[in-house]
Parts: C-alpha cells; structure tokens; sequence
C-alpha cells in the first residue's frame, strides 16, 4: 500500500511543526514547507527522517501564486499526488486598523487567505481525481468572535472558515474532506511577545486553566485527516480549552 502524502505549510512554526511530526507518526511522508524560516523546515525533516519517519522539505512564499504553483507542480511530479493538506502558514498584525498600511493589509490576507487560495487551486483536481482526500485549515478563535488591533488577522482567519464550509461542500461530492481548526490562546513562539504575567492570566481566563499546546491542535488535526472522521466535512473545531 502506498504511502499517503501530507502538504503542512508553516512547518517551521509551532503548530505548523506538531501537526508534521503527528501525521509523520501516522505513517505519512510528510512535505515540510518553510518559507524565511527554511533552516527550522529543514532541520524538522531531517530529524523525522533520523527517527525512521519519511519527510522532505519544501520551500515556497505563498503571498505568490506563480511560486506557489511552481512548489505544487514540482510536488506532484515527484509525488504523483496530496492525500492531505494543512494550512497552517500564517502572519499576522497588532495595532489599531487605522495605522495600518496597504502593504500590511495586504501581506496578512496575501499569506492568509490568498495563499490557502492558491494552494488548494492547484491540489484539490488531483484529489478530485482520486475521489479521495483531506484539508485542513487553522483559522483561529478570532476569526470566530474578533479581536481588538487584530483586525486584519481576524478578518483573515474568519475568511478561512467561510473557504472552509464553501468547499467542504463543493468538494465533499468528489470524496474530499474540508474541515477547520479554531486554536485558542496555543504556548507557541508567538506568545513571546507577552509577559509571564499576561499568559497566566490567559491560562486562568481558559476554562481548563492553561494554554493550549501545539501538540493539542495537531492531534486534532490529525483525527479530522483519519478515517474515523470519514464522515465529517464542513466543520469549524475550537481547540480552546473553553475559551469561547
């Protein structure tokens, strides 16, 4: 039986990086994408590989439909196919949406939304084709209810879930799956900017009483990719701990 393909995007980053390492352990050859963050990329498939897991890095700036279709003509040649796709690649911006700049509105919709766009245009045919398939995208609790000074972010992770439900039922006659993961407040890289005391108060404001973990999201990520999910498409999973 072959080996089932997996695209994660923003591998390099916190979630991005679990949800590689969680489907490499379900048996996928796992595509490591990286953009400016490349050595971590590279570095993440190297060690899944040295752990008897099969995985390769990719590079491609999805703001860019030209590379994005080169990266994605150049998987399936290799490749022949994506079994599963995980969005996981994003930016975002803190600050009042009036002091925000063309070039920085544009930057978080064109990795965001723009580049979910590209990617899926181009792999979805051949899911179609082989009837058989699953999407995931990480939106964000603030594309569910909105932050303050997030703004564009908000905006960007709320058009994810409309992309989601959209195709979870333009592709669901062709056996493709679209689902979306909601995260909450998750202890990655990004929450560095924040103070000891601004993340306890986060984890007591959670309902299970701490942060969510990388490793949380791509467990969930992983079960919407499985077949025990078979039956699920369309659907937005807050992975909160109750935040919301």
């Amino acid at each position: 039986m072959k080996k089932k393909i997996a695209l994660v995007t923003g591998a390099s980053g916190g979630i991005g990086s679990a949800c590689a390492k969680a489907l490499a352990k379900k048996g996928y050859t796992v595509l490591v994408h990286g953009n400016r963050s490349m050595e971590a990329a590279n570095a993440l498939a190297q060690q899944l590989c040295a752990q008897g897991m099969d995985a390769h890095a990719v590079c491609c700036d999805l703001s860019s439909s030209t590379a994005v279709a080169g990266m994605c003509s150049e998987i399936l040649r290799l490749y022949h196919r994506v079994d599963a796709l995980v969005l996981s690649a994003g930016v975002s911006y803190t600050g009042l949406m009036t002091d925000m700049t063309d070039a920085e509105w544009h930057k978080v919709m064109d990795v965001n939304v723009s580049g979910a766009f590209y990617l899926i245009r181009a792999l979805a045919p051949g899911m179609v084709s082989n009837r058989s398939g699953g999407i995931i995208t990480i939106s964000s609790m603030w594309g569910r209810v909105g932050a303050s000074c997030e703004a564009a972010y908000s905006a960007s992770k709320a058009a994810l879930i409309g992309l989601t439900r959209a195709l979870a039922k333009e592709l669901g006659p062709s056996g493709v799956r679209v689902n979306c993961i909601a995260p909450g407040v998750i202890d990655t890289k990004m929450m560095d900017e924040h103070s000891e005391e601004t993340k306890a108060i986060l984890a007591d404001e959670t309902p299970l009483g701490r942060l969510g973990t990388p490793e949380d999201v791509a467990a969930a990520a992983a079960f919407l990719l499985s077949d025990e999910a078979a039956f699920i498409t369309g659907q937005v999973l807050g992975v909160d701990g109750g935040y919301i």
